[in-house]
């Protein structure tokens, strides 16, 4: 009698193990199809790439009320909602999965040379300024608005309160850091990673924790 080998929970049968003699086979099969895809993916990926990037290019000025200047590099999907009042300088590179709001009358605007990483997430009801030549690490957050509680309503609807964020030139966010409403930070500064920025930054200053304190200044 052949012995067939079973799930011991769901009793149902386990599939065949492959004769131990066709395995070889199979690997070869493998190495013959990657090794041509391989050397045609390593010959297209610039073609690809810059592709990819126009694209990007085209999708992010499509939905922006102001003009995209060409030597703004877009490497992947910007999500833009709201107004789409988003003033842009020259040679600024953009990382993937981007996020852009602006509400009311407020807009967002970006000077030359700035890079902004993957994930950020920039949200203006006020107005949010980037000076030239600064650099955004991932998943930061710089939104310049705050809910408010009004009794009776759940806090969705009761509103928000929002004061404009200023950064100014060549300044170093780090990664993962959350910069709050109604705060300016000097040129040449630098926000550690994680770093939550309730109030203003001076020029030169470096600051980190939650929240924010001096750590070197000059």
């Amino acid at each position: 009698m052949k012995i067939v080998p079973r799930n011991e929970q769901t009793g149902e049968a386990l599939p065949a193990t492959p004769p131990a003699e066709t395995q070889p086979a199979r690997r070869g099969l493998k190495s013959a199809i990657v090794a041509p895809l391989r050397v045609g993916l390593r010959l297209t990926s610039k073609l690809f790439e810059a592709a990819r990037r126009i694209y990007s290019h085209a999708a992010l000025a499509a939905h922006l009320k102001t003009p995209l200047p060409s030597s703004v590099v877009v490497l992947g999907r910007a999500i833009v909602y709201g107004t789409g009042q988003v003033h842009f300088g020259n040679d600024i590179l953009l990382y993937p999965d981007l996020h852009l709001e602006t509400q009311g009358t407020a807009s967002i605007t970006i000077g030359d040379g700035v890079v902004i990483s993957r994930g950020v997430s920039l949200v203006a009801m006020a107005g949010i300024f980037i000076g030239a030549g600064s650099m955004i690490g991932e998943n930061t957050s710089i939104r310049d608005a705050n809910h408010i509680r009004e009794a009776g309503k759940p806090i969705r609807d009761a509103g928000h309160e929002a004061q404009g964020i200023t950064i100014g030139r060549e300044v170093w966010v780090g990664r993962g850091a959350a910069i709050l409403a109604g705060v300016t930070i000097g040129d040449k500064a630098t926000v550690g990673a994680n770093a939550v920025v309730t109030r203003n930054v001076p020029a030169g200053a470096v600051v980190g924790g939650v929240p924010a304190r001096p750590l070197v200044s000059g």
